[in-house]
């Protein structure tokens, strides 16, 4: 939706792992790791692919796997913020898939005790999601979106952060929100580009993606590396 461990049963968690060292860096100068975080109704199995991408460019990378139904946001972000603290890298970044991306924003908001980085928001409902409000008028939908349906439906306000963020929206027109019938053109099937769109961003592009296959794109990858380096997306 302008991307650990799991809280609930309901979510399949698994057992806590090590915290990985962070690998030496692209510019070999420092280390920089990445933090992924998926959407609502994922896991971080879906973030693998990505995660080699990153990890081939030479970050170190760290799949934060999180109660996405019935973890609430601030339970998730004070999570990710003790993830954050416990890597010893010179800079950490955060890149987070549709509802990944308003738990990674809102978890470094205002915070001055997080170590330096980027952030990337993949497909993030910043403005909230018609195809949300749509589910939660519908009998049972306010516990299909679950504890985060706030965040989902009304979405955030303007970032204000520290932290250059940037977005990649898809405008490959196929999904649930076509179902629906609650997304207006251009968007990525369950998400419109209007959507991802938030003031005090860093930069802000499109690609011809779906919503979930924006986790799978080389071209998103290759976005997503360059604004991690440089804080803007490389010219297209």
């Amino acid at each position: 939706m302008r991307a650990t461990r799991p809280e609930h049963a309901e979510e399949g968690a698994t057992p806590r792992r090590a915290v990985r060292a962070p690998r030496r860096a692209y510019n070999a100068s420092m280390t920089e790791h990445v933090i992924l975080l998926h959407g609502v109704w994922m896991r971080g199995l879906t973030l693998f692919s990505l995660a080699r991408r990153l990890r081939v460019a030479g970050f170190g990378v760290d799949v934060f796997d999180y109660a996405s139904v019935f973890g609430d946001v601030e339970a998730t972000c004070e999570r990710l913020r003790t993830r954050m603290r416990a890597l010893d890298a010179d800079r950490v970044h955060l890149v987070g898939h549709s509802l990944g991306g308003i738990v990674a924003l809102e978890a470094t908001r205002r915070m001055k005790d997080l170590p330096r980085g980027h952030i990337v928001c993949l497909g993030p409902p910043l403005k909230g999601s018609s195809v949300a409000r749509v589910v939660n008028g519908v009998p049972g939908g306010r516990l299909v979106l679950g504890a985060n349906r706030d965040a989902l439906v009304d979405g955030i306000a303007r970032w204000d952060g520290s932290r250059p963020v940037g977005v990649v929206a898809g405008k490959l027109p196929f999904g649930l929100g076509i179902s629906i019938g609650a997304l207006t053109a251009p968007h990525d099937g369950t998400v419109a580009v209007e959507e991802t769109r938030l003031g005090g961003l860093a930069d802000h592009c499109t690609v011809p993606a779906t919503h979930t296959g924006l986790l799978f794109s080389s071209a998103v990858a290759e976005l997503t590396i360059g604004f991690l380096r440089n804080g803007r997306f490389a010219p297209r």
